[in-house]
């Protein structure tokens, strides 16, 4: 029996076979009356292939595979009832040049622990999914006008088991429990999985990919990674998957020269590598190529239920000259140096992964202003669900190392997002490469001594929360962790002990609940209907205020916010209409480290000028004092 027929490789070379991962690579099945496992490698430019493995005592010579017809696609294939669930194997490739070469499967759902690197037999279709009424729900969703708190984690590195002769690591199934509890008490919506894709080197955190359709064992096997999955869905929580299409390593086992010749990179190494990282780039010219990709990001989506790919390093595939002097890199036919092929691919795969599941989405890391990147394919937009926000980003970080007494200079850095923030649907992101190299964690980045860091944090923090857009945070930053991010080690959980840090701690937890609760937060993200600067100009007192507005005018959110040590005890707020404001968060209460002085509840607007608005209210704001008011406008209907 063939396993891989002529429509398969058709489709294969259209880059359309979206089921790939289902006939690719080592497949447990019975062919006539035997059970055993069907082998299945790309390999066009090879002179021959083995498979060897546990099965054959790592014979090179026992088990050769055939060449398919037609045999220009250079699919080899082969049928070994010796074969089964927990082999270990390889192919054994011979060059056209007479050399060997030992490849992993690109395609094993399963590989061994690092540093070894054999491929691993294994059946991925045995897992009892319960979270059916999650995905239900998810069809029916719209991931715009919905709530997005995620919480980006590295598993490795959340928690560890202290003592063990091994890294102590978290299985896929204990951190279920854990990463489940901690996230439904903060009120994160999602979480962000670092590393995951199989891949070799612990310190690349998993941004150089060997296996791109295997679930990494470090933390156990496919079974179990489908278990963390299933089980963050039971209690309502998203899942969200780095994924890296941009480039991969160049280890020996792997991608590259998988055959001999350039077969997954550019041949033209001015198009297939990367200088400064030192890995192969995909050739996205290439239909199989794309569809290995593609096969890879729908394994994700669709067999292990996944909510969204966040692509890495979208930038480096969408310019040809990322990274490169001149004359390390070759322009496009049109002279410039955009990588058309990697746009097609884009719109491409967008389109297949978005309309085949709807409700989960497909999130850019994209670091300049290309532009309609979440645009729609019919105006020539990259279809993507929602970009990150990387200039956002580095304008608030900007902004928030400034000594307060010279943030008056930089006031604009806080308020220029919105002038482009219906160009694309964005994430606003605190990811962990703002946390590492020296960059300092999130709370030693603040000006000041002590609890002066503190106050700083948390007045960014509402600031954050209350700005249009979804929303990342990395893991340790909600609590001030203060050691910058390591792989090597668990977040300092102890700092919690220290009433700074839980003050911390539950004043983020208050910010991501009043996030969720409230509609007027979420739903109009993408559109000024949904925001409204009260005064953007007040540089002089580094005061911020603003209003987020929901669809039916009824809860909606008045943020003030004092970035400077300053006591304004006769602040004075404009509003946008008359009625009665209700302080829903004061970051002065003394569970969040504030003095404790007692405020009043109920805020009555009285017709008094300010902020060039007809009707205002007097609050007194502390240094470093947040406020957030709800209120209604009886004139939305």
């Amino acid at each position: 029996m063939r396993n891989i027929t002529e429509l398969d490789m058709y489709l294969f070379g259209q880059s359309t076979h979206y089921d790939i991962y289902k006939k690719m690579g080592a497949h447990v099945m019975t062919v006539g009356k035997q059970t055993g496992v069907m082998f299945d490698v790309w390999a066009p430019h090879a002179e021959k292939v083995w498979v060897i493995g546990s099965f054959n005592g790592w014979d090179e010579d026992s088990h050769e595979m055939e060449r398919l017809e037609p045999d220009e696609m250079g699919i080899y294939e082969l049928f070994v009832p010796e074969a089964g669930l927990g082999d270990m194997y390889k192919f054994l490739i011979q060059t056209q040049e007479g050399e060997f070469l030992y490849k992993a499967d690109p395609f094993a759902n399963y590989a061994e622990l690092r540093p070894n690197n054999a491929s691993i037999v294994t059946d991925i279709t045995n897992f009892k999914w319960t979270d059916n009424s999650w995905l239900e729900s998810r069809k029916k969703t719209d991931p715009y006008e919905n709530p997005m708190a995620i919480y980006e984690v590295h598993i490795g590195s959340w928690m560890r088991h202290p003592g063990r002769e091994d890294e102590g690591f978290y299985t896929y199934r204990e951190v279920a429990k854990s990463l489940t509890e901690y996230v439904k008490e903060m009120g994160y919506t999602h979480v962000e999985l670092m590393g995951i894709l199989e891949y070799p080197f612990d310190g690349s955190w998993g941004y150089q990919v060997t296996g791109y359709y295997a679930p990494t064992s470090r933390y156990g096997t496919p079974e179990d990674f489908a278990y963390l999955i299933n089980y963050l869905h039971r209690n309502k929580i998203g899942v969200i998957l780095d994924w890296v299409p941009a480039h991969f390593p160049r280890d020996a086992y792997g991608l590259a020269d998988f055959d001999g010749c350039p077969l997954y990179e550019y041949p033209d190494p001015k198009m297939g590598e990367h200088p400064d990282w030192g890995t192969k780039i995909f050739n996205y010219g290439k239909s199989e190529v794309k569809n290995f990709l593609i096969g890879s990001a729908l394994l994700w989506i669709e067999h292990y239920h996944v909510d969204g790919l966040r692509v890495d390093a979208v930038a480096s595939m969408l310019y040809l000259d990322y990274g490169k002097r001149d004359g390390e890199w070759v322009a496009n036919k049109y002279g410039s140096n955009e990588n058309l092929e990697a746009i097609e691919f884009f719109k491409h795969i967008n389109t297949v992964i978005t309309g085949r599941n709807h409700g989960a989405v497909m999130i850019a890391e994209e670091s300049t202003a290309w532009p309609k990147v979440t645009g729609k394919v019919e105006d020539d937009g990259l279809n993507f669900s929602l970009k990150w926000n990387m200039g956002w980003m580095h304008d608030f970080l900007d902004y928030m190392k400034q000594d307060p007494l010279f943030r008056k200079g930089n006031h604009n850095k806080m308020t220029f997002a919105m002038s482009y923030n219906e160009s694309e649907k964005y994430i606003l992101v605190l990811s962990h490469d703002e946390v590492v190299h020296l960059k300092c964690s999130m709370l030693n980045k603040m000006p000041g001594l002590g609890q002066d860091k503190f106050r700083n944090l948390m007045a960014g923090y509402a600031f954050f929360i209350g700005h249009p857009g979804k929303k990342l945070l990395f893991m340790g930053q909600d609590f001030g962790q203060e050691r910058e991010w390591s792989e090597e080690r668990e977040l300092d959980w102890f700092l919690l002990a220290d009433d700074n840090h839980k003050q911390l701690h539950n004043y983020f937890k208050k910010l991501l609940h009043i996030y969720r609760k409230y509609p007027s937060m979420y739903e109009l993200d993408h559109s000024w209907e949904g925001f409204e600067w009260i005064n953007a100009n007040d540089g002089d007192r580094s005061i911020f205020s603003f209003v987020r507005k929901s669809k039916d005018g009824s809860k909606n959110l008045l943020f003030v916010c004092n970035f400077t040590p300053m006591e304004r005890e006769d602040y004075r707020v404009g509003v946008p209409v008359k009625g009665t404001y209700r302080l829903i968060l004061n970051s002065d209460e003394a569970q969040y480290g504030g003095s404790g002085k007692k405020k009043p509840i109920q805020y009555k607007a009285i017709e008094a000028e300010c902020d060039n608005r007809d009707y205002s209210f007097a609050y007194p704001l502390p240094p470093y004092g947040v406020a957030i008011f709800e209120y209604s406008n009886p004139n939305v209907k």
